[in-house]
């Protein structure tokens, strides 16, 4: 039997909802994965609708020619390339975006990608696979404190600095090259573990968000999400852990209040500008039956913003 699962678009119906997708309109999918948000906007677009569909792992551009559907472009690049991608395709605004965060099934359940512990295989993690570093090759040459900054930042794992000095150890008797190595080299220095979860969930977490530079990546595109949605367009962001959906919460929250200014400046609230954007609805979450169908979206979290009329 195949280990491999097909996957599955959290929060589907919620987040091509909050689009708010009008037939004509022209929208971006910023995380294509194996189509699955991209093919229910297509759904409900008309003959002159567009959908601009972005995704840096060659495997999710590959199965998104196999749509076939003319209103589709697809672009091969990281989505904190939208305003040079918009602008080389003669694209000036856009209806909606969507973001949906993270990992893909696909991803996770292929060896070959090295971004799960559950195979022993190359230590690879990169999203997009023609090109960047692996982890493998970052690992030969990070120093413990580097090592120990990445796994306690973008994993919040308190062992960080004893992890760091094990994948230290390790390779004075060669590189630590597979992710079976690596996991083991993990579940030896944790010390204590939490119910549920391997030893080494938070540092495969913290590696691969680090390679693929997730969080620097998400930071970038949502001012440019922002500025390239016209009046009235939504901005839709899925995320699957606390680190990107603080990013997330902070910017839709600032971008939606008028600027803090200091506090004698004589300068009437009326007066000051209008934020750019407004906040629609509260954070969603999937419900019972989803996380019961699907256990990988049990922490998905979407939040939702519509551009106002402000410059």
């Amino acid at each position: 039997m195949s280990l491999h699962r097909a996957h599955v678009s959290v929060l589907l119906s919620e987040a091509v909802d909050a689009l708010a997708i009008r037939a004509d309109g022209i929208y971006v999918d910023g995380t294509f994965g194996r189509g699955g948000h991209s093919r229910a906007v297509l759904a409900r677009l008309g003959p002159q609708g567009r959908l601009i569909a972005f995704d840096r792992d060659p495997a999710a551009i590959a199965a998104g020619e196999a749509v076939g559907d003319p209103r589709l472009t697809l672009v091969h690049s990281a989505f904190s390339a939208l305003d040079e991608e918009l602008a080389r395709l003669g694209v000036q605004m856009v209806d909606g975006v969507l973001l949906d965060l993270g990992v893909s099934s696909p991803q996770l359940d292929d060896a070959a990608r090295g971004m799960s512990f559950r195979f022993d295989a190359p230590l690879d993690m990169r999203m997009d696979t023609s090109r960047g570093q692996t982890v493998a090759e970052w690992l030969a040459e990070a120093s413990v404190g580097e090592i120990t900054e990445v796994i306690r930042e973008y994993g919040e794992e308190r062992f960080a600095h004893a992890i760091a000095k094990a994948i230290a150890a390790a390779r004075a008797g060669g590189a630590v090259a597979t992710t079976g190595q690596l996991a083991a080299l993990v579940e030896k220095a944790v010390r204590t573990r939490e119910p549920g979860q391997h030893p080494a969930t938070r540092t495969f977490q913290a590696l691969r968000i680090f390679i693929n530079q997730e969080l620097e990546e998400l930071s970038r595109v949502l001012p440019v999400c922002v500025s390239r949605l016209r009046s009235g367009g939504r901005l839709a962001v899925i995320s699957f852990h606390s680190l990107e959906d603080r990013i997330v919460k902070r910017f839709m929250r600032d971008e939606s209040r008028p600027p803090v200014l200091p506090r004698r400046l004589p300068v009437r609230a009326a007066d000051l500008p209008a934020p750019r954007l407004q906040l629609v609805g509260k954070a969603m979450r999937p419900g019972e039956a989803e996380v019961a169908a699907n256990p990988r979206a049990r922490s998905a979290v979407l939040r939702v913003a519509e551009r106002t009329e402000a410059p």
